[in-house]
């Protein structure tokens, strides 16, 4: 699981967005090699939260440091080059353009041919309907082909710390259990995850810790087997 070594920490992070402050300091850890979901209701902050460590939004105050440097600030572009990538709510592909044609995007920042070809056949291996798929419009993909799209162009980076922002949403149930079957495959293959997650119940089941977020603010962490078992928790995001 973890080396013990922080991969990413926020430091009294606060995250002004549309002229509300969605992000209230927040201290946020995750090691080296760690699965990390953040649960919450709609509109506690979780997105704004992941567009602030990834450099879509600018900080108004605190820090963000990842592999012990301040990174608060930084564009998109020099982060994805670091090793951060993101996979947005929205999956965000390209529709009019093919699978094969949408993951390559997601290395263009790299010149090791050899090495995208090994990545892209890797990642066909992992998503065997992509491979079936590769010549045809993304757009024309089913909800969840598009998400396993998103993440795989995701992947293509090399990413060090892969952030996922609600990666079952408005996916059947059979799906869902689909994506994050494969998200725990990539976290045991060394990627360390960020998972933001409406359904709580299915984050804490693969995740190794868990923050809970209200109104801007963490109210709760713990190990994702005890988060699953606090009266609160349950009452308030696991339906009983």
């Amino acid at each position: 699981m973890s080396s013990g070594m922080n991969i990413l920490q926020t430091r009294g992070l606060e995250v002004a967005y549309g002229g509300i402050r969605a992000v209230k300091g927040v201290d946020l850890t995750v090691h080296r090699g760690e699965l990390v979901c953040l649960i919450g209701a709609n509109g506690a902050g979780k997105t704004t939260m992941l567009k602030s460590l990834c450099g879509m939004l600018a900080p108004s105050h605190g820090e963000i440091l990842y592999e012990g440097e301040s990174i608060t600030g930084k564009p998109s572009y020099e982060l994805v080059r670091r090793g951060i990538s993101l996979v947005p709510e929205g999956r965000g592909i390209f529709g009019r353009l093919t699978v094969e044609e949408n993951i390559k995007i997601g290395a263009y920042a790299r010149r090791d041919r050899a090495g995208i070809r090994a990545d892209m056949d890797r990642l066909y291996d992992l998503f065997p309907r992509l491979s079936e798929r590769r010549v045809q419009q993304a757009g024309t993909l089913s909800g969840g082909e598009q998400q396993m799209l998103a993440i795989g162009r995701a992947l293509m980076c090399r990413p060090r710390l892969l952030l996922l922002d609600e990666p079952s949403m408005g996916l059947a149930p059979m799906l869902v259990q689909k994506i994050f079957h494969t998200i725990k495959r990539i976290a045991e293959e060394g990627v360390t995850l960020l998972l933001v997650e409406q359904n709580a119940k299915l984050a804490l089941g693969i995740s190794h810790r868990g923050y809970v977020m209200e109104s801007g603010k963490i109210i709760l962490t713990d190990s994702a087997e005890a988060l699953l078992k606090n009266p609160k928790v349950r009452h308030a995001y696991l339906g009983g």
